[in-house]
């Protein structure tokens, strides 16, 4: 983690990726107050109904990214490359890869429960 003092530079194809599942991998850069995650999702991965109070920016690279948002999963966006959705804090939300999918998501404060190991939600 960097300080407030100093710079960090980091190279993506330098950092090991972390396996998460069968399905999913991930490489994260955590600052103070905000963690860039670079998201790895084989198509059919289901990343189950869960809320945090971290706010989300989801940014597709690759592929597609079907959400389900709300309480009742009633509000579906389909999420393209080249697309971004915003996920406001404590929004329940799933998502599905409809294809292959290399995502960029951003949150604020940084997922401690990512950084901790402690999201099972995703280890299933």
């Amino acid at each position: 983690m960097a300080s407030k003092s100093e710079c960090s530079f980091y190279r993506w194809d330098s950092m090991k990726k972390e396996r998460v599942s069968d399905m999913l991998e991930r490489r994260l850069i955590t600052g103070d107050r905000m963690m860039l995650a670079q998201v790895y999702l084989k198509k059919g991965c289901i990343v189950p109904k869960h809320s945090h109070e971290n706010e989300q920016l989801t940014y597709i690279l690759e592929g597609a990214l079907k959400f389900r948002l709300g309480d009742d999963q009633a509000e579906e966006i389909v999420v393209h490359a080249g697309e971004v959705l915003l996920i406001p804090s404590n929004v329940p939300h799933m998502a599905e890869a409809l294809e292959e999918t290399l995502d960029v998501d951003i949150f604020s404060p940084p997922r401690q429960d990512w950084l901790d190991k402690k999201d099972d939600y995703l280890r299933r």
